[in-house]
C-alpha cells in the first residue's frame, strides 16, 4: 500500500502543468530545464525540487523524516511559482487536479506508520 500511495503522489506532482504563452508545460519538464537555466532566479528551487523528488528513491527517503523532508524540498517550487505569479493564472483545472493529489496523497504518505519497522514490542 505504501509503493502505491508513493506512485501516485508522485506522478501526480510530475503532471502538474504549468501553462505558458501558448502550450502546457508538465512540471517535471519545468523543475529539469529550470535547474540549468543559469542566472534564473528559479534555478535554485527547481534544483530543490528534484532533489526532492530523489529523495524519494534512497534509503533516506524511507524515513518519516525524509519523508517530511522530501516534501518540503518538492513543495517549494510551487510555493515559489504561485507567490512569484498572480494567483488568478493558476486557476486551471491542469493544474489543481493534479496539485491536490500530490497533497493529499503524499500527506497520507507521511502519516502512515511504516510497517516494516520493528518496534520494542514485537521483537
Amino acid at each position: 500500500m505504501e509503493n502505491k500511495l508513493k506512485i501516485i503522489s508522485l506522478t501526480s506532482y510530475s503532471l502538474i502543468i504549468l501553462m505558458g504563452q501558448m502550450i502546457g508545460l508538465p512540471f517535471i519538464f519545468w523543475l529539469i530545464f529550470t535547474s540549468f537555466e543559469f542566472g534564473n532566479s528559479d534555478q535554485i528551487f527547481a534544483v530543490l525540487g528534484l532533489i526532492g523528488l530523489i529523495l524519494n528513491f534512497t534509503k533516506y527517503g524511507k524515513s518519516r523524516l525524509g519523508k517530511i523532508l522530501s516534501f518540503i524540498l518538492m513543495i517549494s517550487p510551487i510555493v515559489r511559482r504561485m507567490t512569484e505569479i498572480p494567483i488568478e493564472k493558476f486557476n486551471y483545472l491542469s493544474f489543481q487536479i493534479p496539485l491536490l493529489i500530490f497533497l493529499i496523497v503524499y500527506l497520507i504518505y507521511i502519516i502512515k506508520p511504516n510497517k516494516n519497522k520493528k518496534t520494542a514490542y514485537n521483537n
